[in-house]
């Protein structure tokens, strides 16, 4: 078992014991910490104000390793990947569905928090999910986010979507019988934190709307905030998607 614990300098002093000077190369600092009055008076500027213990309570108490963003620098890297994936189905012709799912991989969502619409003689309509198939078709003069998104060409993003005024229809969706049991359990969920793009070829006019969500009953559930980063992920996405078959005004879905 790990316990993540943080010190100051000073108190990291007081339980390490004394370096003499024959072992300070062996050490991960220029200098042996010296004596605590010393750091407590400013003498050292090492700028060790933190430091992030990693005590193994197994093992020696004392072991010291610094925080990282290697994780981080990992999550970005896979999405990248997978939006390489993205851009190599264009030549497989792929369905909707098979794009949106690569879509929510991507942006580490649910199936049912994943919504393309088409531009089709000036409407927007869903191509998915596929329950929202039928459910009408959205104007761009409307309130709705999509019609703001592909009428003013601007992407958008909140993370306290329930306080902006929007249409709900996207959230009252009933999934089909192949949806997963853990999408099932976001069925009807209100969205709490959302995105929006613009779906346009590179120097192209608009030809519809990607949408990526986060549902709960509050944000503290919902999952993560989205970032700038999860938002340029999200445009660099869209642009591939306009280059689908099924994007296209016309075209079977």
């Amino acid at each position: 078992m790990y316990l993540n614990i943080t010190r100051t300098a000073v108190e990291l002093c007081r339980e390490l014991p004394e370096i003499n000077e024959s072992e300070q190369s062996k050490t991960p600092f220029s200098k042996p910490c010296g004596r605590v009055e010393d750091l407590e008076s400013g003498k050292y500027s090492r700028n060790l104000s933190k430091i992030t213990l990693t005590r193994n309570m197994d093992e020696n108490p004392k072991a010291i390793s610094m925080s990282s963003t290697g994780s981080q620098g990992s999550g970005v890297a896979v999405a990248k990947a997978r939006l390489s994936e993205l851009e190599e189905m264009i030549s497989e012709s792929p369905t909707s569905d098979r794009a949106s799912l690569k879509l929510a991989q991507i942006l580490r969502v649910r199936r049912s928090e994943v919504a393309l619409l088409r531009l089709d003689k000036g409407t927007l309509r869903f191509i998915f999910p596929p329950e929202l198939r039928s459910a009408g078709v959205l104007p761009l003069s409307g309130s709705a986010v999509a019609a703001r998104t592909a009428a003013t060409r601007t992407s958008f993003i909140s993370n306290s979507f329930m306080h902006v005024k929007h249409v709900s229809l996207f959230e009252s969706v009933k999934l089909g019988a192949s949806a997963q049991e853990e999408d099932r359990s976001q069925e009807q969920m209100p969205i709490q934190k959302i995105m929006s793009v613009p779906v346009a070829p590179t120097g192209g006019t608009v030809i519809g709307v990607a949408q990526v969500s986060r549902k709960g009953l509050d944000t503290s559930v919902a999952g993560a905030d989205f970032t700038n980063e999860d938002l340029r992920l999200l445009e660099q996405a869209a642009e591939i998607l306009a280059r689908m078959p099924f994007m296209q005004e016309g075209a079977e879905i």
